[in-house]
């Protein structure tokens, strides 16, 4: 009885190993998985981070290239705004100063500048 008993206990320490072995072997191997997973999800944040810059450095550069075209067609249509105003402004002028040489009177002269003396000639025609 003694040689079964004996076995018996040994059975029970073995089993008793085997189970702590293999519980150990799980923990390891769950370890192990959760770095795995852990490296894993650090690196999708990363490519996740990687992704969100490119596509905010592609936003800002369309809309960088929007703001740019605006203002050249603000500035084209500034410009045009301009040249018609001064073109108007010449027409009034040109008949501002057709006008008054009907009105008033024709100047005509001339000038030279002789040494230090100015010659003028003036002839001031009144219809």
């Amino acid at each position: 009885m003694d040689t079964q008993h004996s076995e018996k206990a040994a059975i029970k320490i073995q089993s008793w190993w085997r189970g702590n072995v293999v519980r150990r072997t799980l923990l390891h191997a769950a370890l192990r998985a959760w770095v795995i997973q852990c490296w894993w999800r650090s690196m999708q944040a990363k490519m996740l981070e990687q992704r969100r810059r490119l596509a905010l450095r592609l936003y800002t550069c369309q809309e960088w290239a929007v703001v740019k075209v605006q203002a050249q067609v603000r500035m084209w249509q500034a410009r045009k705004r301009f040249l018609q105003a001064r073109q108007a402004a010449c027409i009034i002028q040109s008949h501002w100063r057709w006008h008054t040489s009907q009105t008033r009177g024709l100047i005509r002269g001339r000038y030279e500048v002789k040494a230090s003396r100015l010659e003028l000639d003036i002839e001031i025609l009144l219809t």
